[in-house]
């Protein structure tokens, strides 16, 4: 047990998807518990109910920072920040087929981040902007609450070289946030420029150079859940990313035994490790969170369960019969259409239209 009585193992932060909700575990809620606050949560299917579980969970977290809560108050009711995540929704989602990118995974990626913080914090690590001297806790809060609901607004443009357009589109809605929240101009930029990193940094590439840029990069990858895959199986986009997202039943970040945070992931089908290998464990790996996480994944006790029951070619299309009794169908591009995209795509040339 820690001097705060929380002890290893103890859970902060759960990521579900069938029958949860927002729940306290010990009591920080209540000054007077022996026990300081924790809590767990658990997001259920659809995923447009999990922004108000989400929210309730950041709240929670930043009631002690008064400059990260008034940070976060004013995105969450921003219309710039709104219609940011639809558009950058539409793009992946629409137009390109991917997972969740939107209002919805900000928030998810926003309670991620502040339970990673939290536990460092617990810890005692410093992060770099406490060993900077720029700023303290409540100005980390604010740097990563901030990074991490802002990290993807720069797909509404184009996924390629979305991270750079999303720190000149996040410049405008951090000004206008921070600057009555930072009367010195000179602390509010040297604020903002962790916060300009991190979304720059969030998909590692390049890497980030600072903890918090850490932590919104691992926050972001720990959105690896069924539900999230699901969303894009319902438009039809069946690939390894949303088939092995299906096989994520839910990610549990709490404190660690050696390290301050330990993050596990319980798979329903092996086929999750791709998302643990390919998406969650190069954000640890290739971070300075690597020093302070530990990372796992296991199997159900009961047994895998079956994703996909059947794949069959109707035509131009792959039907998938998934688990649930659910169809999709996929369009198969023939070798012809294959052999002009590469030409288009590879060559940057087009075809003969004679």
């Amino acid at each position: 047990m820690n001097e705060d009585g929380m002890g290893a193992g103890e859970q902060k932060f759960r990521l579900q998807v069938e029958g949860g909700k927002v729940s306290d575990v010990a009591g920080r809620e209540d000054s007077a518990a022996p026990a300081a606050k924790s809590r767990v949560v658990e997001f259920t299917t659809p995923r447009s109910k999990l922004i108000e579980e989400a929210n309730q969970a950041i709240r929670t977290d930043l009631r002690d920072y008064p400059r990260a809560l008034a940070a976060y108050d004013a995105l969450r009711g921003d219309p710039e920040a709104l219609a940011h995540w639809d558009m950058a929704n539409y793009i992946t989602m629409r137009k390109l087929g991917y997972n969740d990118h939107g209002r919805v995974h900000a928030f998810i990626t926003g309670a991620a981040g502040m339970a990673i913080t939290e536990l460092l914090l617990e810890g005692g690590v410093k992060t770099d902007l406490m060993e900077s001297g720029v700023g303290d806790a409540d100005d980390v809060f604010l740097t990563v609450i901030l990074g991490t609901m802002l990290h993807d607004i720069g797909n509404q443009i184009h996924r390629v070289g979305h991270e750079a357009h999303g720190v000149a589109l996040a410049l405008p809605i951090l000004d206008r946030i921070m600057t009555p929240l930072y009367p010195d101009p000179f602390k509010r930029v040297k604020v903002r420029s962790f916060i300009l990193g991190a979304i720059n940094c969030h998909d590692l590439s390049p890497a980030p150079l600072t903890l918090e840029g850490g932590i919104v990069a691992v926050a972001d990858g720990t959105d690896i859940t069924k539900g999230r895959g699901r969303k894009a199986f319902s438009l039809g986009s069946v690939d390894i990313h949303s088939i092995s997202a299906l096989a994520v039943d839910q990610v549990v970040i709490e404190r660690g035994r050696d390290k301050p945070v330990l993050i596990s992931v319980t798979m329903n089908n092996s086929g999750g490790i791709f998302q643990v290998e390919e998406i969650l464990a190069p954000k640890v790996i290739r971070t300075p969170m690597r020093r302070f996480v530990e990372l796992r994944a296991t199997t159900r006790p009961e047994g895998e369960e079956q994703i996909l029951s059947r794949v069959r070619l109707d035509g131009d299309h792959f039907v998938m019969d998934l688990e649930g009794g659910e169809q999709v169908a996929v369009e198969v591009m023939d070798s012809q259409k294959q052999t002009q995209q590469a030409v288009v795509e590879n060559l940057g040339i087009g075809t003969d239209s004679r």
